[in-house]
């Protein structure tokens, strides 16, 4: 805690878990490994790490500058160092994350489902779902809301607690947890046949096999699994010490996401390259493969599924919780810093706000016929699906072209070498404030640009 009331991490340790808590999830577990399964794998691997470095790695620490400057949460801190009339940008930033909160707390809530149902199968002997049942789970509103309350109380509660009694404290279990887990699963699947395919298939780039369309979702990957653009790294960067480096922060933040999603590829391909016909059965579902085929493929063809079964889904619920922790602050600690309340009242009052938009998302999935055909955006039928698109194509786009904007030519050059701990311009900051200022915004205004002509990053 600050001498001002301010509550900071403990260390850069409860930092950079948390911050890359928030940015591994779904996006990293499934996502991933599914579009570098759909673009042929190495060559998109590659454009995938360096769009990491080159484009991520300067946004996030230029997130985090502007939140640890002022220490205050988007929208005020955008106000403070550029005035009213980029507190929009703050604003863009909050109504990005409670949009994505709605509907990721909903998805989040089958992780607890899948759960229960391996748990009941590891006990009891595995017995193949019926036909249409996840659909019908899927339909089943009461189910669905009964779910995502849960895992909205889960989030609540962690918030609730505050930075170093609640988001800190959380993570530094969540996270170690989360990558135990997961080295577990690694090393199991390497003991599968497919692990040479699949090592090859990942790590042996050929670019004739990446296409245009394949060039630009690994850019837009790089940039979406970061959590940029929608204000949890101003948010986190906020609780910062001055004394910190912003650079190594971000960087190991980067660096144990890109990490995770490397780890979860190897997994996923080894598994597919291991089970007879899988490839065939790759297809247009992420959602499908992740809830139907892979809880199958543990009880039927994996070494020790009646343990990875379950301990999968505690790997899912887990990267799920600390992502929307992060994205439960980015709302609550607005309430905290622009209108004075305390935490609990702040807490409570985004929760229940965020929750309205959640019983919206679960019920369009089938429980409600004017729901489920809600459509704005061509081709996207549901409030779920709605607001994916919206969040991932249009919200964090423009925030994250913004933010590059706001930094690299509002801010200024006196004021990024100051915050960045540095007397004169050296090379490296000399690299760094020429991406943000112009490779950035032109690879994210190209995704903008490819949106408007009907891409689909969602």
């Amino acid at each position: 805690m600050t001498s001002s009331g301010r509550d900071n991490w403990g260390s850069r340790l409860g930092f950079v878990l948390a911050a890359a808590g928030s940015a591994v999830g779904l996006g990293n577990l499934w996502k991933f490994p599914y579009i570098t399964w759909d673009n042929n794998g190495g060559a998109f691997v590659i454009v995938y790490l360096l769009a990491v470095v080159i484009i991520g790695l300067p946004l996030m620490m230029s997130e985090i500058l502007v939140g640890r400057s002022t220490q205050l949460s988007p929208v005020p801190a955008f106000t403070r160092l550029g005035g009213r009339r980029w507190s929009g940008l703050g604003w863009l930033g909050v109504a990005a994350g409670a949009v994505i909160q709605s509907y990721y707390m909903v998805i989040a809530g089958w992780s607890l489902r899948s759960f229960v149902q391996c748990l009941g199968w590891s006990f009891k002997g595995y017995a193949s779902p019926a036909e249409g049942e996840f659909g019908a789970f899927l339909a089943n509103g009461f189910l669905q809301i009964g779910l995502t309350l849960l895992f909205t109380l889960f989030t609540a509660f962690i918030v609730y607690r505050g930075i170093g009694g609640g988001i800190e404290k959380a993570t530094k279990i969540l996270m170690p947890a989360l990558l135990i887990i997961l080295l577990y699963l690694v090393c199991t699947t390497l003991t599968m046949e497919g692990r040479n395919e699949a090592l090859v298939e990942i790590f042996n780039p050929d670019f004739s096999e990446l296409s245009k369309e394949g060039f630009l979702e690994a850019m837009g990957q790089a940039f979406f699994s970061l959590s940029l653009g929608l204000g949890a790294m101003v948010a986190y960067g906020s609780y910062m010490g001055k004394k910190e480096s912003i650079f190594k922060s971000a960087l190991w933040v980067v660096a144990l996401d890109t990490v995770v999603a490397l780890l979860c590829c190897i997994a996923m391909f080894t598994i597919i390259f291991s089970v007879p016909g899988l490839e065939n059965r790759v297809s247009g579902s992420t959602i499908g493969m992740l809830f139907i085929t892979l809880p199958d493929l543990f009880y039927t063809e994996m070494p020790g599924g009646f343990l990875l079964g379950p301990l999968f889904f505690v790997l899912v619920a887990f990267a799920a919780l600390s992502s929307t922790i992060s994205l439960g602050e980015v709302t609550t600690s607005l309430l905290i810093d622009q209108k004075g309340w305390r935490r609990s009242h702040a807490t409570i009052t985004t929760t229940s706000v965020v929750f309205i938009g959640s019983i919206l998302a679960a019920l369009s999935l089938g429980a409600n016929r004017l729901l489920s055909s809600f459509s704005i955006f061509e081709g996207k039928e549901g409030v779920l699906s709605t607001l994916d698109h919206l969040a991932a194509n249009w919200m964090l786009p423009t925030g994250g072209f913004l933010i590059t904007l706001f930094v690299g030519w509002k801010l200024g050059k006196k004021f990024c070498l100051e915050e960045l701990g540095l007397e004169k311009p050296n090379w490296a900051f000399t690299v760094w404030l020429w991406i943000v200022r112009v490779v950035a915004p032109a690879a994210v205004l190209i995704l903008l640009i490819n949106v408007i002509m009907g891409k689909d990053f969602s």
